[in-house]
Parts: structure tokens; C-alpha cells; sequence
């Protein structure tokens, strides 16, 4: 489209247990170059292994017996991955409230504003008093403020919202409310709208020991590639609901047939928010756990991810606790996870407080 920038038209013992579950599809050893972190090398007691190149074999290195146990007693590690996914928080003021019929949908910060929106003056305006933004009033049902919203998007472009993946996300309130329009996906920081996903801890017991089911992200991903996420993830689109949201995912991630997914219990949300520049990130997460057949392998569908592994849940909060091999916001689910199967106690300093900071976010 033609744009005018004044005006816009609206019209998955550990290396032996890896062996004894992995299938031939997966291989031993992918080597994970992840260009979202810094390539300086981290050193985790003994250990040093790239932050930006790990392996799978640098996985099974972090979680040698000596460190692992029963009970993850050690919270530092936990509590330096609530901050990572809550950075930021002492700028809330650089940021206006976003409006829209007397309900605060979401957060601008005023540099994003002056440098990129304001030129948009039949679709972003600020009240009298300079207090918030609002979209012009001529935009009175969700389908003119999506058109219009989506519009300025586009006309922004990747320069300036990046990873556009035409994937629309609701614009409410609060979770449930009326959806006032419909936005990107990718720009949702940008105008810090609260943006809901599904995560599912898939586990399975083995020798009465409980194991996660891990994911290596593919390299080709815009966001995060090559970390190491859940079995199955995703966001929350504009009108579907959760549990099924989840099935579909569940089928496309990891080949998981709806007879095993809608098994799937729902066990609760964690929420945080990240202010980075001008993207203020504003997430709940709904958390479900599932447990799976011993002899269940998932296989990817739709390309996003690698390779997955079958992992002692001790294990995978080692992994949490020394490293950021993890996607973020991954930590918080899992976290979450070991507080409710019992790998963390109350006896463990820091135990309320950690259980506290999974819902530092605003969780409506």
C-alpha cells in the first residue's frame, strides 16, 4: 500500500537415561548456535560452555550427579530467571496508558509515540490533558481499529516492529473482557497489550522418577532460536480458546494425537512484565501439565522445532538454575512445575518469595 506518513487512509542416571529413551530420529548431539544471547562464555562451577553455541551434550554436562538432588534447596538460580523475565519495571513512567471507551488496554512509551505514532493523527491521539492515548473517536467498532491499527503496522514495518508474523492477537482490558480490536502479535510490546499463551509441562515417569520432555527450538526461528523451550507452547490468537488452543499445538509441535492432549489439566497461570526500550511486555502464561505414555516420542510438524529430549526433572531445574539455555519465560513455567510436584520445599530460603515473583506480572 501506499503510505503517507502525515495521514493514513482507514478504510524432551542422565546420559545413560537420554540413551535408553532417545529414537534414532534423534540424533545425540545438534549443535544450537542461538543468536539472541551474547557469545561471551559463562563458567557454572566447573563447567564453561558458550552462552551463544551449546550442545546437547553441554545439556548433560550441566546436570552431572554432584549437583543434582531430590529437592532443588539452591533458589539463587531461580529467582536470576524471575528477574530476567521482569527487567526493566523502574521505567513504567516513560510509558502512557493506551485507552480505549474508559478501559485501559494497554501501555505506550512516549518516545514510541512521539517518533513513530503521532504522525498517525486519525488514528492515535492524546487526550486534552496529555495524560493518555486514545484512538481517534471515527473508530468506533473493532473492525475500523483493527484495519486502521494494522495499517500503521504495516506502514512501520519490520524496521521498526520486527519478526511481523500477520497473526493477530485480541485487545481487552483484562483476560475475558470485551475485545475492543484485534492487533499483530509482534507489535503487542509495542503497545503493551496484555497477551496471553498456553505452556505444557509433558512429562512421563520412569522407575518412579519423573522426566520432562524438552524442546531445541529450530534455528531458523525469528525469536529465540535454537533454546531450549517446553514440549509444546504457544500464544493465544484472537479467538480460540485455550484448551483447544493447546490441542492444536499439541499436534502441530509435537505430533501429539487429541487423545492424549485433551488430557491435558489446566494447573494455574504465571504472569510478568519486561520493559525494553519501547516494547513493554505484559504476559500471562496459562500453565497445563500432561503426562504421556513411557513409550510416547513427539515429532515435530511444523518445523519449529530441532530435536527433543526426554530429561529427569531434577535435571532440568540444574539446567534452569546455571544456565540460560532456557527461553525465558520457559523458566517461569517449569519454576512453577517444581513448586507443585514437590522439588521445592518451604523449608528452602527464599521458598514464598520465589513463589510469590512467578506472578510478579499482572495476572487478569
Amino acid at each position: 500500500m501506499a503510505c503517507n506518513h502525515h495521514r493514513l487512509s482507514l478504510s524432551r542416571s542422565f546420559g545413560s537415561s537420554i540413551a535408553s529413551l532417545s529414537s534414532p530420529l534423534l540424533p545425540s548431539r545438534l549443535s544450537l548456535c542461538s543468536r539472541t544471547l551474547a557469545s561471551t562464555p559463562i563458567r557454572l562451577s566447573s563447567i564453561s560452555v558458550s552462552a551463544a553455541c551449546f550442545t546437547w551434550d553441554d545439556v548433560v554436562r550441566i546436570s552431572d550427579s554432584q549437583h543434582s538432588s531430590r529437592l532443588c534447596d539452591d533458589l539463587q538460580g531461580f529467582f536470576e530467571k524471575i528477574r530476567v523475565c521482569n527487567r526493566g519495571l523502574e521505567k513504567q513512567s516513560e510509558f502512557l496508558p493506551f485507552v480505549i471507551e474508559d478501559q485501559t488496554v494497554g501501555c505506550i512509551h512516549k518516545g514510541f509515540f512521539d517518533d513513530h505514532l503521532k504522525r498517525f493523527s486519525n488514528v492515535f491521539i492524546f487526550t486534552q490533558d496529555n495524560s493518555h492515548i486514545m484512538l481517534h473517536p471515527v473508530l468506533r467498532t473493532p473492525n475500523e481499529r483493527t484495519k486502521a491499527v494494522g495499517d500503521v503496522v504495516k506502514c512501520l514495518g519490520e524496521e521498526v516492529i520486527p519478526g511481523i508474523r500477520k497473526e493477530l492477537y485480541p485487545v481487552a482490558s483484562s483476560f475475558g473482557a470485551p475485545v475492543f480490536f484485534s492487533l499483530e502479535r509482534a507489535a503487542a510490546p509495542y503497545f503493551g497489550i496484555k497477551a496471553y499463551g498456553v505452556h505444557m509441562n509433558g512429562y512421563t515417569e520412569r522407575n518412579r522418577q519423573k522426566y520432562l520432555w524438552i524442546g531445541k527450538r529450530s534455528q531458523v526461528k525469528p525469536t529465540y532460536p535454537g533454546m531450549l523451550d517446553h514440549l509444546v507452547a504457544g500464544g493465544l490468537p484472537h479467538g480460540i480458546a485455550c484448551k483447544e488452543n493447546l490441542m492444536k499445538e499439541c499436534e502441530e509441535e509435537a505430533g501429539i494425537p487429541r487423545s492424549i492432549s485433551e488430557r491435558a489439566i489446566s494447573v494455574g497461570a504465571v504472569a510478568y512484565g519486561d520493559i525494553d526500550g519501547y516494547r513493554y511486555k505484559r504476559d500471562v502464561l496459562f500453565c497445563y501439565d500432561l503426562k504421556l505414555p513411557e513409550d510416547f516420542i513427539p515429532e515435530n510438524q511444523d518445523g519449529e522445532v530441532e530435536s527433543f529430549r526426554c530429561i529427569p526433572v531434577t535435571h532440568v531445574a540444574d539446567v534452569i538454575r546455571r544456565t540460560h539455555f532456557f527461553k525465558s519465560n520457559c523458566s517461569l513455567v517449569i519454576i512453577d512445575f517444581l513448586f507443585r510436584h514437590g522439588y521445592i520445599g518451604p523449608d528452602s530460603l527464599g521458598y514464598l518469595e520465589l513463589l510469590k515473583s512467578l506472578r510478579s506480572g499482572d495476572c487478569s
